[in-house]
């Protein structure tokens, strides 16, 4: 029977640490086995994943073109044939239709209407934006499209 007092660990499975810069005698004392001086040696020391040894970083080396327009605005597409699709007649299509029917995902961002796909059915539809076919073809049936202001 094993006892408690009496567990040890396997042989060889524990080691104990090496004792860095305990004095000339101990085999690492002075630089604590770090090398003389230099970036490596100093506590704290850790390149970045992207430093290149001083030479100028790639990401400084390559041209950089364009930029990003922070005012772009972002619709959410639907086409005219997804609409005829719906099964709607003689209803008023607006922005919360569109998204209880699960096409489109989010509310808050503006909708824009394209001119994909055929219209046979008069229907009455109120977004933030249309193409041109798109409400041609809305018109074409008699149809209404109605611009509202964006979100």
């Amino acid at each position: 029977m094993v006892r408690c007092n009496e567990l040890k660990p396997v042989a060889g499975s524990r080691k104990k640490s090496k004792r860095l810069g305990r004095g000339t005698g101990s085999g690492t004392g002075s630089t604590a086995g770090k090398g003389n001086n230099g970036h490596k040696a100093r506590s704290g020391s850790r390149n970045k994943y992207y430093f290149e040894g001083g030479q100028t970083p790639l990401t400084r080396r390559i041209p950089k073109r364009g930029f990003t327009n922070i005012f772009r605005q972002e619709y959410q597409i639907v086409n005219v044939g997804d609409l005829e699709r719906m099964g709607q007649v003689d209803k008023e299509i607006t922005v919360g239709f569109l998204h209880e029917n699960g096409l489109i995902h989010e509310v808050d961002r503006p909708v824009k209407i394209l001119g994909n796909g055929e219209l046979n059915k008069t229907i009455t539809v109120k977004v933030h934006a249309f193409s041109k076919t798109a409400r041609e073809k809305i018109e074409k049936v008699k149809g209404k499209a109605e611009v509202i202001g964006c979100a």
